[in-house]
């Protein structure tokens, strides 16, 4: 297995920064998790709020307990309630249900880590994380074809818009 190195983590997140300036987004924070759970990288940006932290690890953790982003955890936890209690039992790290987290993929479709994004709704959250993976020169899930995703047993929901 492939570690993500600090430059690219550093890169994702500042990618994901350079999205959310374009897309006038609120502050956000964001942390790059290994493909262990442990922190490579966290940067917030001036303005974000309180316990944004906790909130991102959350997400980007949660997306690598499962092997699907944050979003995908979120819709298990309302489908299998008791499946995500047992779940959040037993992690060894913070798994928080809401979206903004995403899996970071190297081109053969194994992942290298997660990032989480938060600071502003769930959709910009994601875009501006999907982005930065893309823009680092990595890959997220929705960068595989249909054939390449059952294969790597990805699960995607519908696609994401900004709704603002």
């Amino acid at each position: 297995m492939r570690g993500i190195s600090m430059d690219q983590s550093l890169a994702i997140i500042l990618k994901t920064f350079e999205r959310a300036e374009e897309m006038q987004a609120h502050a956000l924070a964001a942390i790059v998790l290994d493909a262990g759970g442990r922190v490579k990288a966290f940067l917030k940006q001036d303005g974000a709020s309180l316990m944004r932290f906790e909130i991102a690890r959350g997400k980007a953790f949660a997306a690598l307990a499962l092997h699907r982003s944050s979003r995908m955890v979120l819709q298990k936890s309302r489908e299998k309630p008791p499946f995500m209690d047992t779940l959040r039992e037993l992690a060894d790290g913070p798994i928080f249900l809401e979206a903004g987290g995403q899996l970071i993929r190297d081109e053969h479709g194994e992942i290298i880590g997660a990032i989480g994004v938060t600071g502003d709704v769930n959709e910009v959250d994601d875009l501006c994380a999907i982005e930065g993976i893309r823009r680092a020169g990595l890959m997220c899930d929705d960068d595989f074809d249909a054939a390449r995703q059952k294969q790597l047993n990805i699960k995607n929901g519908p696609p994401i818009r900004d709704p603002r």
